[in-house]
Parts: structure tokens; sequence; C-alpha cells
């Protein structure tokens, strides 16, 4: 099965000028490189042969692979996003209890996730703990480091 990947407008458009930039910037340069290589004569102890093959895959998959995730990606519109629960697409306001802050943690699709910046997963442990719950609940997330405890103050997109 499959696993739902979600999107941002402005994720879709960041994978959209990344897959332009492989396909007619890093791709020709690699196709160069070959090709220079080549020139360098027996190909079966050409290391620089070897390496520019090795991009050229590099490349290519990444290629697939952002393809084939703007193929099947859902792209979350701010204007459909239900603020009534926790989602990927909303901004949440959190108090942790153990630091004695408020924190705010955008929900995004593991593609777009940027923890420094406060765009997490809805696959991270934080984000996936806190999909479905409403203002007012009270979320313990298991990490690794042991259990955080956080109040959901609002939901927002």
């Amino acid at each position: 099965m499959a696993v739902v990947k979600y999107l941002t407008p402005e994720g879709k458009k960041q994978l959209e000028d990344k897959l332009n930039y492989l396909k007619t910037v890093k791709r020709p340069e690699v196709v160069k490189k070959i090709g220079l290589a080549r020139e360098f004569g027996d190909l079966s102890e050409n290391s620089e042969y070897d390496a520019a093959k090795d991009e050229q895959a590099l490349v290519e998959g990444q290629i697939a692979e952002i393809e084939n995730t703007l193929l099947n990606a859902v792209i979350i519109k701010k204007s459909n996003i239900d603020v009534s629960k926790v989602s990927v697409g909303t901004k949440v306001k959190l108090y942790d209890e153990e630091f004695d802050e408020e924190v705010e943690y955008n929900i995004v699709g593991s593609d777009e996730s940027d923890p420094k910046r406060g765009f997490i997963s809805n696959e991270s442990p934080v984000g996936g703990a806190l999909i479905g719950h409403k203002v007012g609940d009270n979320v313990v997330v298991h990490t690794p480091n042991g259990d955080v405890r956080y109040k959901i103050l609002s939901i927002g997109v």
C-alpha cells in the first residue's frame, strides 16, 4: 500500500522548481561530464566516467522520485482545511508543560518537513500525536527521550 504524501501549494511549487532544475541544469551537466570522461579512454579503469555515471543515476533517481511524488500527492489547500482539529496544513499553538513555554508548529507532509523552521511532518512523533486532537486537548508524545506533554491552545491555517 502506497503512503499518501501531502503537499501544500508552496511545497508543490518547490518540488516543481527542483524538478525543473534537475531536468534543465543538472541533467545536462552530468551528460557533459560523461562525454568528457569518455574522452579519457578505457572505460573499465576510468574513475571519472564511473563517478559521472553514479551522479547520473542519482539525478535520474531524484527526478523519478519527485515526479512520482507530484503525480500522487494530495495538495492541501488552506480553504479546505478544517481547523476544528489538528490536521495536515494546520498551524498549532501548544503549551509545553516541561519547559513552561508556548511553541507553534505547522503540520506538513514529510517532503516539506523543516523542524528548525517549525514545519513538522504528520509522520513525526509530535505531528502524528497531534493529528485529530482539538483545542484544549492534552497530548502526550512518546519520544526516544521520554514523554513530552502538550496542551493545544489554538489551531489555525
